[in-house]
């Protein structure tokens, strides 16, 4: 067994042993219709009234079908989705964290549905950033639902009080923050929690420079890790960054205790809703070159599926373009497919325009399976540098040790 089949195994042993919750089964009888089980994360009322519109639609078209939706969060998702590959158990359909995608194809939960989607002919209509999250060892095993990324909200009247104009790279960036940090007001803010948050909200930084996960000794690697260093150790931002969550950034923000911060399309219904301040939208401010990552889900099917063929209809029918521009108006998330974006609800909102044109050129966090480990080198990272536990340089060495040992890992497999 490869060294990262049995780091998935120890996975699953692990949380075996903290829980108990048995998986919903598929295919149990509904009155002789065939039933199909669907698990997704949403929770807003609008995005909920979305996915029931789909699924009475398509039982209204398949009246032999009855499709159960259930609602989890994203990590009783990863939980009892391990859990239901032990027992052979778990739903036909399910919504995960594209983050996590081949993580849970190389530890074989999900069905292959290569020969379905080709079959379909819609791929080449998904933008390439999302569709590679969905891809393990050019197999594929599930389709996009929407995304989102990463991009420079700002505070209007702080920057034209300071006679400042949205930072367009580094230099100006670091300058307006400065400028724009007086008494309980910090010039920037991102998250650097200790979780997947973090390393998002890293990434892009690491991308702006020249490096990649893949190429973590790069130069770039250290010019990002000290310039945000140097941004906190000067008071430009809160060390209370490593504690502070990307819903945590947006509240100071609609309070006016930031002038600016990196966060995502999500936080723009949050911010209609609850902010006073006068607000923009503009790309995150580039160095070498411009770059955001992408996050949002995928559909997938459990490898468990006794209906395999009838959850890609589903699939197929929920990502017809009509059906799917509604669901995704609900939840802030913007289209993975390419022929949507043009579409007036992203383009005329000159908010939410910003991050759909940044679709074409973001970056999915499809690095392999071991992912998650080498997530939490960078997070490791960040909170080192950022408390001054160590350099910049020395937090960078060990992080860049560790994740070299996990792609190689990944490359002997």
């Amino acid at each position: 067994m490869s060294h990262t089949r049995k780091m998935l195994s120890a996975v699953i042993a692990v949380l075996l042993l903290l829980t108990i919750t048995a998986c919903s089964g598929t295919g149990q009888a509904d009155g002789g219709k065939q039933t199909i089980t669907w698990w997704d994360t949403m929770t807003t009322e609008g995005s909920v009234n979305a996915i029931n519109k789909i699924i009475s639609e398509y039982e209204a078209v398949h009246p032999n079908v009855v499709i159960k939706r259930t609602y989890l969060s994203y990590n009783d998702i990863k939980t009892k989705l391990l859990l239901g590959s032990i027992g052979d158990k778990g739903p036909d359909i399910l919504w995960i964290d594209s983050a996590d995608h081949q993580t849970f194809a190389a530890a074989g939960v999900l069905a292959d549905i290569t020969d379905e989607v080709k079959a379909w002919g819609q791929a080449d209509k998904y933008v390439k950033g999302p569709w590679s999250s969905t891809v393990y060892e050019g197999r594929n095993y599930g389709v996009p639902v929407g995304s989102n990324n990463l991009a420079l909200f700002y505070n209007k009247d702080m920057l034209e009080q300071a006679g400042l104009k949205p930072p367009t790279n580094w230099e100006e960036l670091q300058t307006a923050a400065a400028k724009l940090t007086k008494g309980n007001v910090f010039g920037f803010a991102m998250s650097a929690v200790k979780t997947e948050e973090g390393t998002f909200q890293f990434l892009p930084f690491l991308l702006q420079a020249g490096a990649d996960v893949t190429d973590f000794d790069a130069p770039g690697t250290l010019k990002a890790l000290t310039l945000l260093t140097d941004m906190v150790n000067k008071g430009y931002m809160s060390r209370e960054i490593v504690t502070q969550k990307q819903a945590d950034t947006a509240t100071q923000f609609a309070a006016g205790k930031l002038a600016m911060m990196e966060n995502g399309t999500w936080q723009i219904p949050f911010l209609d809703q609850n902010s006073k301040v006068n607000w923009g939208v503009v790309p995150l401010p580039a160095d070498q070159q411009s770059a955001t990552v992408l996050g949002g889900e995928n559909w997938a099917i459990s490898a468990a599926s006794k209906h395999k063929e009838t959850a890609f209809d589903i699939i197929q029918f929920a990502n017809e373009p009509d059906r799917l521009k509604e669901l995704l108006k609900t939840n802030g998330r913007l289209p993975s497919r390419g022929d949507l974006l043009q579409d007036p609800f992203w383009q005329s909102d000159e908010r939410m325009k910003v991050f759909a044109d940044s679709m074409l050129d973001s970056k999915a966090r499809a690095y392999g399976p071991n992912y998650a480990s080498i997530s939490e080198a960078i997070q490791t990272m960040m909170q080192e540098a950022f408390t001054g536990a160590e350099t910049p340089e020395a937090a960078q060495k060990k992080a860049s040790a560790a994740i070299h040992k996990l792609l190689e890992e990944q490359q002997a497999d």
